[in-house]
């Protein structure tokens, strides 16, 4: 191979060759060297892809962090955030209640960016008040209101913390991009936040990928919620398949290949590798695919042991409500992030249902009834045996959608049972390390429309995750790569204990 072997070449006779698996997964599979990368010399510094920061910048609080996404956007009110007024002045008109009309107010087009044109967009401003369709309840030391659908979670809630004033701007399902992405889908895209973490933050075992997603992406053009962009393809998300004998589709060894023979393929593959890089020290992807591949091989034996359920037990099984069909997936994903965590693996993201799965437009109480019923155990499940295990001390949940819904009854192709998207405020909780217990955050109006104050937008939930894993998210800063204010966030301050 002479200096004339051009790069483009050069990579399709490696890819020919067999020397790379392609997709995203691989790409996230890197080396680390510690429990914070080294930056790197000027000569090995990528031109296009970022380097991590030296040392963390303060003492953390988590080591690793469950990102409960539930795609669709859940009704706050119905869940977490319940409104009395809804049933009083239920089927009269905002303008007709004695308090002011949310549609007039200025918070409205704050934080409502319509992609269609003004004047033909009819979302959010359904103006008949729907009721409550589900009770509630206060529960725990200080009362806080759970409503009739999370009964196993709501016996939790002395270990949860509610942020009661979220906000975002897409009032579409790209809002499943942006709350991950902290960016509308008409502007620049950002890394997700599991890629910040991932890119901050070092191994905590280095036969585990640091970010892993089970259940997601969702769909192809949601990809962006487990994507790094310009921080370059090893930061980005590693999907996992909950199959414990082939977790790796990507890597898996054939069947008529011994463990021997795969050895020392990889070993060549290897040695092939590293004369290229010798030729080529300044070309960072065939950096990382040796590194890739390490790992790779690695996780062959670590990944299979890490989502293998049979050493658990009968009761832990039941916590997880593994032995329901109704309860099955988004338990068998959650008992997956707690060994993941429990392993050392930094971020895990976990999608527990599928694409638009809780947007409920019509039908609410039918879909919402249904759709608790199978994350309200897991999730609850999950709370209890992070505590019981001491988990919870050092791991943070975070538990969210995209948006939440509408005050108002949809009405839109004849609507008469639902609600529509609702960016303009809405309710996750978190829980765990460094967080207030039992407690409450923001809140939005009497009717559920508008987070008060300046409320949270998304990116507020990225500063707080990333400075309880010790980054300021501030100092993640990419030469050529300015991000606006509103992309760093600011952490949640005030439920922090």
């Amino acid at each position: 191979m002479t200096s004339a072997f051009g790069k483009s070449d050069r990579r399709a006779f490696l890819s020919d060759l067999g020397l790379g698996f392609t997709g995203l997964s691989l790409g996230a599979m890197l080396a680390d060297d510690g429990i914070v990368r080294a930056a790197e010399t000027s000569a090995e510094r990528p031109s296009a892809h970022a380097t991590p920061p030296q040392q963390l910048h303060h003492q953390p609080r988590a080591k690793s962090t469950i990102w409960v996404f539930l795609s669709g956007g859940y009704s706050h009110v119905e869940t977490f955030d319940p409104k009395a007024a809804l049933n009083k002045y239920a089927g009269m008109t905002f303008d007709k209640t004695p308090f002011e009309n949310p549609v007039n107010s200025p918070l409205h087009k704050k934080r409502f960016r319509s992609v269609a044109a003004e004047e033909i967009n009819v979302r959010d401003v359904y103006p008949t008040i729907y009721p409550m369709q589900v009770g509630w309840k206060k529960h725990g030391e200080n009362g806080i209101e759970v409503t009739d659908w999370w009964p196993h979670l709501a016996q939790h809630v002395d270990n949860l913390c509610f942020v009661r004033n979220m906000w975002t701007t897409d009032n579409d399902h790209a809002a499943e991009n942006q709350i991950h992405t902290g960016r509308h889908r008409l502007d620049e895209t950002q890394p997700c936040i599991g890629a910040w973490a991932q890119y901050g933050l070092g191994t905590l075992n280095e036969n585990l990928p640091k970010y892993v997603v089970l259940g997601g992406p969702t769909r192809s053009d949601t990809r962006q919620s487990i994507d790094s962009y310009y921080l370059g393809p090893q930061y980005s998300g590693v999907p996992l398949a909950l199959d414990p004998k082939n977790p790796l589709p990507f890597g898996q060894r054939q069947a008529s290949q011994t463990f021997e023979e795969q050895r020392q393929e990889y070993e060549l593959i290897n040695r092939l590798n590293e004369l290229t890089a010798v030729e080529y020290p300044e070309d960072q992807e065939l950096r990382a695919r040796i590194r890739a591949y390490e790992l790779a091989f690695r996780m062959q034996s670590a990944v299979p042991e890490a989502i293998d359920f049979t050493k658990e037990t009968e009761e832990t099984s039941k916590l997880y409500g593994l032995n329901n069909d109704a309860t099955k997936i988004a338990g068998q994903r959650l008992l997956a992030a707690r060994r993941l965590v429990e392993r050392g693996v930094r971020f895990v993201q976990v999608f527990p249902s599928g694409y638009g799965t809780w947007d409920s437009h019509q039908k609410l109480k039918d879909n919402h009834t249904r759709l608790c019923a199978t994350i309200d155990l897991p999730i609850a499940g999950l709370i209890q045996d992070l505590k019981q295990r001491g988990l919870l001390d050092d791991v943070l949940v975070v538990f969210c959608t995209e948006f939440g819904r509408t005050p108002g009854l949809e009405l839109r192709g004849g609507g008469k049972d639902g609600r529509d998207h609702h960016p303009n405020g809405f309710t996750i909780w978190m829980a765990g390390a460094g967080l207030k217990q039992g407690y409450v955050h923001g809140a939005t109006d009497e009717l559920g429309y508008h987070a008060l104050g300046e409320g949270h937008y998304v990116t507020d939930l990225h500063a707080t995750v990333l400075h309880l894993m010790g980054l300021d998210n501030r100092k993640l800063e990419i030469p050529g790569r300015k991000r606006l204010d509103i992309d760093h966030g600011t952490p949640i301050f005030d439920i922090f204990a």
